[in-house]
C-alpha cells in the first residue's frame, strides 16, 4: 500500500517540532525547502501542513501554489479570523496528542479523496456523482446514474464510440443487440442539456459513432 505523503510549509520551530515526532505517524513527512524541490522533480504530495505563521510565505510561494486540489491543514494555536479561510480545509488548534492530529489528517486525505473521485470535470462542466447533477456556473440538470456513466465513457475515450462498443461497456449487452438503447439516452441527455445550457454540441455524432 502507497504511504501518504505530506508536505510541510511552516516556520523553523513548526518543522522541529513536527521533525521529532515525525517517527510515531502512518504517513511520510516531506519539508518543504525551495532549493531541494524544484518544479521539474515535484514529488507526489497527497496533502499540506502549513503552520499559521507561514500563511503569509504561503501565500507567496510559487511552489505551494502550484500544488493544487491538494487538502491543507492548518495548525494553529488560537482559532483564526475568516481572512484565512482562502488557504485551507480545516484546522487543528493546538495542543493536541499525537493520535488526534493523525486521525484529524486521516479524515482530510480521505474527505478529500472522496470528494474528487465524486466531482468530474468535462469540458467546462461539472458532473457531481453524489447529487448526480452536472453544472455549469449556477445552473445544472439532474442525470440518472446510466446518462453519467455514458457521458463519461464518452469522455474518457480519446476515439468516437459505436453504438454496440458503448452497448457492451455501458450495458453489458452483447455487440451484436438490436436495440435503440444507446439513441434514447443520447437523446434524453442532448434534451436536458439544451434546454438548461443552449449547447447543441456536447455529444458530437459522426460516422465513427459518439464522442464528447
Amino acid at each position: 500500500m502507497t504511504k501518504t505523503t505530506l508536505l510541510v510549509f511552516g516556520t523553523k520551530n513548526f518543522n522541529n517540532s513536527l521533525n521529532e515526532i515525525r517517527e510515531f505517524f502512518d504517513f511520510t513527512l516531506i519539508f518543504f525547502k525551495k532549493e531541494t524541490f524544484p518544479t521539474s522533480t515535484m514529488p507526489t504530495i497527497n496533502g499540506l501542513l502549513v503552520d499559521i505563521d507561514a500563511c503569509s510565505l504561503f501565500e507567496e510561494s510559487e511552489f505551494i501554489s502550484k500544488i493544487s486540489n491538494k487538502p491543507i491543514l492548518l495548525f494553529t494555536q488560537v482559532d483564526v479570523n475568516n481572512k484565512l479561510q482562502f488557504y485551507y480545509d480545516t484546522k487543528i488548534i493546538l495542543p493536541l496528542n499525537i493520535d488526534e492530529i493523525q486521525t484529524k489528517i486521516k479524515n482530510l486525505i480521505t474527505s478529500n479523496k472522496f470528494i474528487k473521485n465524486s466531482s468530474v470535470s468535462i469540458k467546462n462542466y461539472t458532473i457531481d456523482k453524489n447529487e448526480r447533477k452536472l453544472k455549469r456556473n449556477n445552473f445544472f440538470i439532474t442525470l440518472t446514474e446510466r446518462e453519467i456513466q455514458l457521458i463519461e465513457l464518452l469522455f474518457n475515450e480519446e476515439n468516437p464510440l459505436t453504438k454496440n462498443i458503448i452497448l457492451k461497456k455501458v450495458w453489458n449487452y452483447s455487440e451484436n443487440a438490436d436495440t435503440h438503447t444507446v439513441e434514447t439516452h443520447i437523446y434524453r441527455i442532448r434534451k436536458k442539456i439544451l434546454s438548461k445550457f443552449k449547447d447543441e454540441s456536447f455529444i458530437i455524432n459522426s460516422k465513427s459513432g459518439y464522442t464528447i
